[in-house]
């Protein structure tokens, strides 16, 4: 087993930081785990991505060749960050900050912003509520794994919210 996953969105959003989390709770499970992010130079309100790969088997090499998996929480980051997706890849987008998704077939539109907001009062939780889905949709790790990689990164005061914003983004996919 391999997967090779693409999170992208806009400087702020907290793609990296569901990426590093996801990679931590691939390694706790005993899992082979390489992590790579890039933002443009505007960091903050520019293009951003992190990569992930995991695999059972030792990783060779340590960027994203061809991802089976893109997240995408912005119009410009579904533009451009999918155009490489594997042929019966995933594109999982945010509904509401992607009007015009790319055509792919096999495309997962959820309203991860707005379920961050409506559910956990903020928008900051978005990454969290994307992180809990795209458990759900890969099964890559256990969400009992994740929680605990999530309790781990995340500032003490706001845990409660995040288990709420991952459980939240898992149950918003319906398989």
């Amino acid at each position: 087993m391999m997967a090779q996953i693409r999170l992208s969105g806009s400087g702020g959003q907290g793609v990296i930081t569901a990426a590093i989390i996801l990679a931590e709770a691939a390694v706790r499970e005993g899992k082979e785990a390489v992590q790579s992010q890039s933002y443009g130079p505007e960091a903050r309100g520019g293009a951003s991505k992190a990569e992930v790969i995991i695999s059972d088997q030792p990783i060779y090499h340590p960027k994203v060749l061809v991802p089976e998996l893109v997240l995408a929480l912005t119009q410009a980051a579904a533009d451009k960050y999918s155009k490489d997706l594997a042929v019966g890849g995933t594109l999982v987008i945010d509904t509401d900050l992607v009007p015009n998704p790319p055509n792919f077939p096999n495309i997962i539109s959820i309203p991860i912003t707005k379920l961050a907001v409506d559910k956990i009062g903020k928008s900051l939780f978005a990454n969290i509520v994307a992180l809990g889905a795209l458990v759900k949709i890969t099964e890559l790790v256990d969400f009992e794994t994740i929680k605990k990689a999530v309790a781990q990164r995340v500032p003490p005061a706001t845990i409660d919210r995040n288990m709420q914003a991952l459980q939240v983004g898992y149950d918003a996919v319906t398989k």
